[in-house]
């Protein structure tokens, strides 16, 4: 019967179109219609455009195209309502001949300057396409040379190409790619595996005598009887072997260790446990195998396999390597001084003998050969040697005199070397040193000069010379080095001779070190350079190297050029009372104000010194004298402050009369009233802060110091009313606003006015940290810490105070619970960067957990900020009360005193 096929896979009838019946037509597609027919020629649409020309009457199209006609239809009218819009402007008019005969004139002159432009054009581009290919060249041209050169290889040199191996690994990773395909495993298989380790605890009825059955025979079934039974059979015949052996080992028969393997295997370990890979190794061999056989005049190939076979533990071979290096080789220093390396005792002086005699003229083979002898006269004969070939070797010279242990000896090496090499200004020196007399140093460093003319280091060493022997010449010796160094244009650097300078220091020649400054500072500089400027900073630079008396040398410099810059005498000051004794600090203080007796400064500063000494009635001689030259404010303040601090209140008081007389400055004032408010003479305070007050209205300090007097004796409404002037007379003054929400709170017993007071200051002085800190204290005292905390996220917003140090540490050490003021410490490090009083918070919080280096740590830092910071050398002292070494602690002490802080939230209290 035949198969009919089913009903899609039937041909469909003609004329049939999918979807028709339904009502949906179908769609026509280029394969339906065929290859589309090919267009008229170029020819034949200028053929025609131009018979329609000719029937309309309108000229004939010229080369920029055909004259389209305007379609009456499409009258676009809204596009001539925009004025800017220019887009068809002409489209009404005609084409006509003229402008048939302006388009040709217009492409001809286009064409005209594009030929002018052409050379220009194609010579930049060329020269762009140059630069570009110069840039970026090509792979094959980058190999051109090395192309060209294998023309000149030899048919041996091509043979002689060694066969690298294949150390990029590409193979190995095949076949381990090739190792870790999977393939599907049948399932008989896998049923196969699960079936075999399966164990029958069943019996067979039809079983055999000998245990198994016809259904056992492909060993799937485990007889454990049999299994112990072997195993008892290898274990006997393990113990048997071991019975043999230690009785063959008790009779000295036994040799089962194979020697030559032994070692080889232990070589294999040793490199194992370097770190080497055995197979590695024997591939460098062979590569340099290969190198030395393809030039065998090449010695560092040699020495590279030498050391190889060193690192494999095969000396021998080694050895062997570099003695047919220096068979091919003999003039190679390396080859040889590796060979006698490789070598020991009697053979490495064979091979060093024999190395001096290819190479008389090798100071490093001689060296070597010395080094080898044992004892003196050996070594003294083998540099004898050297030098009879040798004589103008600066090193073996050197070595022949170490080696001499009489100085007469030494004198006379030294004599003959310094004649054989004129030149050597190291060997002239060291016969300096050692000559007996001072003239004949003098005739030696002469000599040495006269063949040395363009060195400096000879005319430093004769200055020093005369040092050593208390001459007064070495400055005169200095300036003629200059000038003889100036006309030989053979002038150092002024850094060189900075550096030569801090070189005397250093080795005790501080004389000299002074005169090569003196002469040699200003060498190179023009009259227009900031000199001044500059060579304050290689003072700087000279101290920061510990060299003082370089520093010391540069300052007088400094002050011989400016004598009457203050600054200058303020650095030398400094330095002297950092590193310097008392007497040289009075010296130049005492220098210094008749050199500028109006700096009020030196004359405080020489004053205090003479007081920290205990030289009280120095110190009155010397503001006597100030009074005579400046008598201003600080020296009358200064003078107050010495009487007051010696118990002489009367004679204080009388001059800060004397002063309000002379010298009326707020300041003075200011002093007074703090002065009588000390010694519990609040009337005198009183009085004097409101005559003070008739003169400076805008001073806040006095404005202060009224309300303190006010409130000291419990008058807060008298109080309230000098802050609150003092705030209207100076808004800008935070202390003020301080003090009078201080007053409302603590006094007036009122935080709700307090709060008032510093919202009121927040307004007048926004974006104040010390605002913003009160207000927070003000409730946290209260026992708002809600509102404290609110207040705190408000400050450290990025608007207002988010870089206060002050802040975060308030909110570390008291907003914040413990377990968080460590990562809340690291936020506030990473967004203030450096602030003082959030280090000391740190270190504080360092403190608590008992990690005492990180605290001290901190603490330094903190110090390092703002030395002028009171409140930290205070908790920084407190620490090393409890922690801290007497050592660590007079070391701090020491700081603090030079510091001298000023400054603190505590401090200043």
């Amino acid at each position: 019967m035949a198969t009919r096929k089913d009903f899609l896979s039937q041909q469909a009838p003609e004329n049939y179109v999918a979807g028709l019946g339904r009502g949906a037509t179908g769609f026509t597609t280029r394969s339906d219609l065929g290859p589309a027919r090919e267009g008229p020629s170029e020819d034949q649409i200028k053929e025609a455009l131009a018979k329609r020309a000719a029937q309309l009457g309108a000229p004939t199209p010229s080369a920029y195209g055909a004259v389209e006609k305007k379609e009456e239809d499409n009258d676009d009218d809204e596009r001539f309502q925009d004025p800017e819009n220019e887009v068809g402007l002409f489209a009404t008019g005609a084409y006509d001949r003229d402008d048939d005969e302006a388009d040709r004139i217009y492409q001809d002159i286009d064409e005209r300057m594009d030929r002018r432009r052409k050379a220009r054009r194609e010579a930049r581009e060329k020269q762009e396409r140059e630069e570009y290919e110069a840039k970026n060249p090509k792979i094959q041209q980058q190999f051109a040379d090395l192309k060209r050169s294998l023309g000149s290889v030899t048919d041996d040199q091509w043979q002689n190409i060694p066969e690298v191996g294949d150390l990029t690994g590409k193979n190995r990773r095949a076949k381990q790619n090739l190792r870790q395909r999977f393939y599907a495993v049948p399932d008989s298989v896998i049923a196969g595996a699960r079936n075999s380790t399966e164990f029958d605890t069943s019996v067979n009825d039809g079983a055999q005598t000998n245990g198994s059955s016809a259904d056992n025979v492909d060993g799937t079934m485990t007889n454990f009887a049999d299994i112990g039974a072997a195993r008892d059979k290898v274990l006997q015949v393990n113990l048997d072997k071991a019975a043999m052996g230690s009785a063959d080992a008790n009779s000295g028969s036994a040799s089962t260790i194979d020697p030559k393997g032994y070692l080889t295997s232990l070589s294999k370990t040793e490199l194992k446990s370097q770190g080497y890979d055995i197979g590695d190794v024997k591939r460098v061999e062979s590569l340099l195998q290969s190198v030395i056989k393809t030039n065998s005049r090449h010695p560092p190939g040699y020495i590279a396999l030498a050391r190889l076979h060193e690192l494999a533990g095969k000396p021998v071979k080694a050895r062997d390597v570099m003695a047919q290096c220096c068979s091919l080789n003999p003039h190679s220093e390396d080859a040889w001084l590796e060979n006698i390396r490789l070598n020991e005792g009697h053979n490495a002086k064979v091979i060093a003998a024999a190395s001096v005699k290819e190479n008389p003229q090798s100071t490093r083979l001689w060296t070597r050969a010395t080094e080898l002898e044992t004892d003196q006269q050996s070594k003294k004969r083998v540099l004898r040697r050297a030098l009879d070939l040798l004589p103008k070797s600066v090193v073996l010279w050197k070595q022949l005199v170490q080696l001499s242990a009489d100085e007469g000896e030494a004198r006379l090496l030294l004599s003959k070397a310094c004649s054989e090499i004129p030149a050597s200004i190291e060997l002239h020196l060291a016969l300096a040193r050692i000559v007996e007399t001072v003239d004949e140093a003098r005739k030696v460093l002469n000599t040495c000069r006269r063949a040395n003319p363009k060195n400096a280091e000879v005319w430093i060493a004769a200055s020093r010379l005369e040092e050593q022997v208390g001459s007064k010449n070495t400055a005169n010796i200095m300036k003629r080095a200059v000038q003889s160094l100036a006309n030989e244009n053979a002038m150092l650097k002024r850094e060189e001779w900075i550096e030569q300078a801090e070189k005397c220091e250093e080795e005790g020649a501080i004389l000299t070190g002074q005169n090569i400054i003196r002469e040699t500072l200003s060498y190179g500089l023009d009259e227009d350079d900031d000199r001044k400027k500059l060579f304050m900073e290689d003072a700087q630079a000279s101290i920061s190297k510990g060299r003082y008396g370089t520093a010391r040398a540069i300052y007088a410099y400094i002050l011989r050029i400016w004598p009457t810059s203050k600054s200058a005498w303020e650095a030398s000051a400094n330095l002297e009372k950092v590193h310097g004794k008392r007497k040289d600090l009075w010296n130049v203080l005492s220098k210094a104000v008749e050199a500028v007796p109006q700096a009020d400064d030196l004359w405080i500063q020489y004053a205090n010194e003479k007081y920290l000494s205990g030289d009280v009635d120095g110190a009155r001689i010397v503001l006597g004298k100030a009074f005579n030259q400046s008598p201003s404010e600080n020296i009358y303040l200064e003078a107050i402050a010495l009487e007051a601090r010696n118990g002489q209140i009367a004679q204080a008081r009388d001059l800060l009369a004397q002063a309000r007389q002379e010298a009326g400055t707020d300041r003075v004032w200011i002093k007074s009233v703090a002065f009588a408010r000390t010694h519990d003479d609040n009337a005198t305070a009183l009085d004097l802060v409101t005559q003070a007050l008739t003169l400076y209205p805008a001073q806040w300090k006095l404005w202060a110091q009224k309300g303190q007097i006010y409130a000291s004796q419990q008058l807060v409404p008298q109080a309230r009313e000098a802050y609150a002037t003092g705030t209207r007379a100076c808004p800008k003054a935070i202390p003020l606003w301080i003090l009078l929400a201080q007053l409302e709170e603590f006094q007036a017993g009122s935080v709700v006015k307090a709060r008032s007071v510093l919202d009121r200051a927040k307004a007048t002085n926004p974006k104040n940290e010390r605002l913003w800190l009160e207000s927070i204290r003000l409730e946290r005292r209260a026992g708002n810490l809600t509102a404290a905390k609110n207040l705190m996220a408000r400050a450290l917003q990025p608007t207002e105070c988010h870089k206060s140090g002050p802040l975060w540490s308030e909110r570390i050490w008291y907003l914040e619970p413990r377990t968080q003021r460590k990562p809340l410490s690291l936020e506030a490090v990473k967004v203030v960067e450096s602030d003082p009083t959030l280090f000391t918070t740190v270190a504080r919080v360092f403190w608590a957990e008992r990690k005492l280096e990180k605290a001290v740590t901190w603490f330094e830092k903190a110090i390092l900020v703002d030395a002028d910071n009171g409140d930290t050398w205070a908790w920084y002292w407190k620490f090393l009360g409890m922690h801290g070494s007497e050592e660590k602690r007079a070391d701090v002490l020491e700081k603090l005193r030079l510091a001298e802080p000023r400054h603190g939230e505590r401090w200043a209290e």
